[in-house]
């Protein structure tokens, strides 16, 4: 499911809610049509908002009993959406500039083997995507596990946010066609790049195929989005 496609407002809402512990005294959310009904939206509309959320790790799903609030709702202050709401194109594409080179640089300091392999596996999925949406999905869990490799959970959790607030500032409002990505997409070597430097732990040049996978894709909005020219 796309994070683009969902209305953030009807995002901020729901968590809004979730956080002022509307929800059951066993933590227990109400059955979707009744939540539907209360935010005056429909069905689909509310799952695309609750998958979100699950995929988050703010919410639960257990079989059989329904969807439960997560222990932990309580300890994410800040999300990409309430970012977004405040920023734009230009400002996502230097905070990404600012910070995504100095990640790769360390990643390719502290990564470890596992890491380094679902990097891998990454790189070849995206390469194979059948839409923009399973790519949009693969692409951003390869700019989090770059964060993820250099082991310092500030990092990671200022390239969540970055990562979630790209998103929906650049990602959300390109026109994508065809279906998926092209067999020639630009990122897709770019990715790679970052890979071999990480996995041959090439710290600069890590740091410099980072650079150069921004630069690529600033390039490729530039039609698409006139404030980033």
């Amino acid at each position: 499911m796309s994070i683009s496609h969902i209305s953030l407002s009807l995002l901020a809402a729901v968590r809004q809610w979730l956080t002022q512990a509307q929800a059951g005294s066993d933590h227990r959310l109400p059955p979707e049509r009744k939540m539907a009904e209360k935010f005056a939206v429909s069905r689909a509309e509310l799952r695309k908002v609750l998958a979100a959320l699950e995929k988050e790790g703010l919410i639960f799903r257990h079989v059989g009993r329904g969807t439960f609030v997560a222990p932990t709702n309580q300890s994410h202050t800040t999300m990409p959406e309430e970012v977004a709401s405040m920023t734009n194109p230009v400002d996502a594409m230097q905070a990404r500039t600012i910070l995504e080179p100095e990640i790769a640089k360390i990643a390719a300091l502290h990564a470890t083997s596992n890491q380094i392999s679902e990097m891998s596996d990454l790189c070849r999925k995206m390469r194979t995507a059948q839409s923009w949406d399973i790519y949009a999905e693969l692409d951003a869990r390869f700019h989090d596990l770059v964060a993820e490799a250099t082991g310092n959970i500030v990092l990671i959790e200022i390239q969540r946010i970055v990562n979630g607030v790209r998103r929906y500032v650049l990602w959300g409002n390109l026109v994508k066609r065809p279906v998926g990505p092209a067999e020639d997409y630009h990122s897709f070597s770019e990715h790679e790049e970052i890979l071999a430097a990480i996995a041959n732990r090439d710290a600069d040049g890590a740091k410099k195929a980072m650079l150069q996978h921004l630069g690529g894709t600033r390039s490729h909005m530039r039609d698409q989005i006139p404030s980033l020219n």
